[in-house]
């Protein structure tokens, strides 16, 4: 990707501009996610507009709930201008499908979590507790917790 201007960032700076912090920022450099950044004369990472607009890239991509390899297959993707459009939909929807399944996980858990929470009426002795008696793995008998 060709540099739009001369670099204008110190590390710190970038990453408050895009609220993250400076050992993210060293962190996707290794992961190869931003380039490794010019350094000024005095050894001081210097980062562009290009490097601003891939972390706000990242960022937005982490928003919808990809993941940081997702977000480098994403940039592999769009680098080439020649990419179908198809793939980078395809790659997407398989995401989609990921998040919609772990909705169904967390509302199975709600529900789970929810029952055992009205079996237990918070008084009386841990033991018997249905929710203790279930995440020690002993089946419970559908008492309540009493005094």
């Amino acid at each position: 990707m060709k540099e739009k201007t001369k670099p204008t960032w110190t590390r710190a700076a970038l990453a408050k501009a895009v609220d993250v912090g400076a050992e993210t920022l060293r962190f996707y450099e290794q992961k190869g996610l931003i380039e490794e950044p010019k350094r000024s004369a005095s050894g001081y990472r210097l980062y562009g507009e290009n490097d601003l607009e891939r972390l706000q890239f990242i960022r937005r991509s982490q928003g919808l709930g990809f993941s940081l390899l997702d977000i480098k297959q994403i940039l592999e993707l769009t680098k080439n201008i020649r990419t179908p459009r198809k793939k980078v939909r395809d790659f997407a929807e398989a995401r989609l499908l990921v998040i919609q399944q772990k909705i169904r996980d967390l509302r199975a858990m709600e529900s789970a979590l929810g029952n055992l929470v009205r079996q237990c009426d918070g008084k009386g002795p841990l033991k018997g507790c249905p929710i203790a008696d279930f995440i020690e793995g002993h089946n419970s008998n559908g008492n309540q917790c009493h005094e």
